[in-house]
């Protein structure tokens, strides 16, 4: 007869020591030869003015009333909005465009507002808000 002996097989297992050795060792290496920019060190020196010039923002005033009525800079616009908002700002693209809308106006006046300022090359846009008394 044939005998043999109850064998038990080990389960094969996968060492995580050593891999996290080699890890932190490459994490070492990282932190040791990282060099860390150092903005604060640059010396900059800055212009000198005898006197600060101080430049009015220009600023094109839209109010939007409950109706829907637009009015640019307190007149209703002749023809297009956009080609009024083109005239008022003559080529200059960097003025501000202050909307006031009503809170009971339509979304689709707003929208209209600042598709023809876009369309005027103008795209500084503030919304005008009141503080609410609470």
């Amino acid at each position: 007869m044939h005998f043999q002996r109850m064998r038990v097989r080990e389960e094969p297992e996968v060492n995580l020591i050593p891999m996290i050795d080699v890890l932190l060792v490459i994490l070492l290496f990282l932190m040791v030869t990282t060099t860390f920019s150092k903005l604060g060190e640059l010396s900059v020196v800055l212009p000198k003015a005898s006197m600060a010039q101080t430049r009015k923002l220009q600023s094109i005033n839209i109010v939007i009333e409950r109706s829907g009525r637009i009015l640019v800079n307190g007149q209703p616009p002749l023809g297009q909005l956009s080609e009024a908002l083109g005239k008022i700002a003559d080529g200059n693209t960097g003025m501000l465009v202050v909307i006031d809308a009503d809170a009971m106006s339509t979304q689709q006046s707003l929208i209209t507002v600042m598709e023809a300022a876009r369309e005027a090359g103008l795209d500084h846009i503030a919304f005008a808000t009141r503080m609410s008394k609470s």
